[in-house]
């Protein structure tokens, strides 16, 4: 028997098999529906394409971990609130910090609020693991990131000199930026939707970044449906 003639056969079949499971395979992936992407559900409202990349990634891969999420649009200073499951339960205007920027100084959440100097009040870019508490005076606000003393809360009437309630309702958002980084919201919209919706459970806030592009930033994919 002549086996450089028997292995060279059994190479062949190998061969044939091996063609015919990647074959199969090829026909399988073929035929196989393409995977449908989760999509966030705006009912309509209107969002830049930031907020619909970030809504979408988040409900498809479930970066929220089934947890109701804020997405705050620095740039539009413009507040989403979510359902676990991506549909939108509202949104609104909202004021953020005095400064451009995406990172808080450190050790900031320890200063006191005349000690911080107007080019260090940013609201920092980022995902934050949020809740429901009270400040000092009661009041009930929701917690972006303790450590830097960052909060979502009603809009608080600050000085006559900052018009805080007008620059809220103004036509555009290029006069929202005036607190010392947190997150101000029309009163009715903190009682009726966030409060509501943060209720007895934690929930996942993404503050938008304004330096780089926010899919960058959260390691996001790209979604090829359109929001619903």
């Amino acid at each position: 028997m002549n086996l450089s003639h028997s292995n060279r056969g059994k190479n062949l079949c190998l061969g044939w098999l091996l063609a015919g499971i990647l074959t199969a395979a090829a026909v399988a992936a073929e035929s196989a529906p393409p995977r449908l992407f989760k999509t966030a559900q705006f009912g309509g409202e209107t969002a830049s394409p930031a907020v619909l990349s970030i809504a979408n990634w988040a409900v498809d891969s479930n970066n929220n971990g089934h947890l109701p999420f804020i997405i705050l649009d620095k740039q539009q200073a413009k507040v989403f609130v979510f359902y676990a499951d991506g549909k939108l339960r509202g949104a609104a205007p909202a004021l953020l910090g005095l400064a451009l920027g995406d990172h808080s100084v450190p050790g900031i959440g320890d200063r006191k609020l005349s000690a911080i100097r107007p080019f260090e009040r940013t609201t920092p870019a980022g995902r934050f693991v949020a809740a429901l508490d009270h400040n000092l005076h009661g009041h009930e606000i929701l917690w972006v990131d303790y450590d830097l003393a960052i909060s979502l809360h009603p809009v608080v009437p600050g000085t006559t000199q900052e018009r805080r309630a007008q620059r809220l309702v103004s036509p555009t958002p290029l006069d929202n930026r005036i607190s010392y980084g947190c997150i101000n919201v029309p009163p009715d919209f903190f009682k009726d939707i966030v409060s509501t919706t943060f209720a007895g459970t934690n929930g996942i806030v993404y503050v938008l970044p304004e330096t780089v592009s926010a899919s960058i930033f959260f390691g996001a994919y790209d979604v090829n449906n359109s929001p619903q």
